[in-house]
Parts: C-alpha cells; structure tokens; sequence
C-alpha cells in the first residue's frame, strides 16, 4: 500500500520578512562535513581550482582554514565583484553569504566573507517590498557609490521561502509559463 502523504501546513503571508540586496554576481556554496571534508561549488555542480567558477575555488581553498569556523554543513552566498556580471566598480571579488540571521554580525563570521546588506525587514505587505526598492532606487547597499543594483531578495521567515525582485525585467521572468488570474 503506497505511503499517505499529508498536506502540509499552509504559512501565513503577513508574517516577518527579510529584505536584502540581491547581488549580481554567480550563485557560490561552501560545504564543510563533520568529518572535515571541504567542498565547494557553484549552483549547479562542485568546483575545484582547476575546474573553476570565476575563482571562486581557488579563493576559497586559500581561505579554507578560515571558511572552516562557518561550522558544519552548507554555506550559501554570492561570489561578485570583478569580471562577475555588473562587477559593482570593485577591485576584487567578495564572497557574501545569505543567511543575514546567523551571519549579519561581522564579529562571528570569518573575516575572508561578507554578508549581503540587510534593506529592511518588517511584516509582508507591499509597503515594505517598495520601501525596500526605493532604498535601493538610490544605489547599491554593498558597493556604495554603485548606481545599478539588481533588486532584492525577499526572505519569508515563516515559509523559510525565497523571492526575488529586479529592477529590470521582473515581469519578465526565465520561464515561458506565466500564470493569470484572470478567466
């Protein structure tokens, strides 16, 4: 007899959420295992230094000891900067991790990474998504002085839900199936 699978809850949509600057560079993982294993990849696959991702990996086994007080498991983050899609003016390119919650005090996290800039949290409603995108209307949080930020990422605390919003192209999507509500 196959499995029953329950429905599972429904999170509520006015609850808490997350706002940060949604960088613009190639999507980066640094793994560390219990048993000291030390991977590293991009969105798709794992990455050596020799078989690389814009220099990710040969950063990141520069840093290793350092990436290694992330502490056990997966770490998600954005590798921009330099010869990275917009580049952002920089000199050099920076690793910022996502999860602002564990990661936003810079006296815990390694000093090799960043984390992408907080715009604002507050609860779900469509002021605080544009009081975010005005902020940034203005220029980037993480590269000061840098006048076209892609848009920003909205964390959902409850869903433990990702959402983004760009400043160009945002209607259009990457996919070919739009949904409508209209009949």
């Amino acid at each position: 007899m196959t499995d029953f699978v329950e429905f599972r809850k429904i999170p509520r949509l006015s609850r808490e959420i997350i706002i940060t600057e949604k960088l613009d560079g190639t999507n980066a993982v640094i793994f560390n295992g219990e048993d000291g294993e030390f991977l590293v990849g991009k969105k798709s696959a794992w990455i050596t230094p020799e078989n690389d991702n814009h220099g990710f990996a040969k950063w990141a086994f520069a840093n290793k000891q350092e990436l290694h007080l992330l502490g056990p498991g997966y770490h998600f983050g954005e590798w921009w900067g330099q010869g990275i899609q917009r580049g952002y003016g920089l000199k050099e390119k920076r690793f910022s991790l996502f999860n602002v919650s564990r990661w936003g005090d810079s006296s815990i996290r390694p000093s090799c990474c960043h984390v992408v800039p907080t715009v604002c949290q507050g609860p779900f409603v469509d002021s605080t998504v544009n009081f975010a995108l005005e902020m940034l209307s203005a220029g980037s949080i993480a590269a000061p002085g840098f006048q076209k930020p892609e848009g920003i990422v909205i964390f959902h605390t409850q869903s433990h839900y990702l959402f983004k919003k760009t400043f160009q192209f945002d209607d259009a999507g990457k996919g070919k199936d739009n949904l409508s509500c209209e009949s």
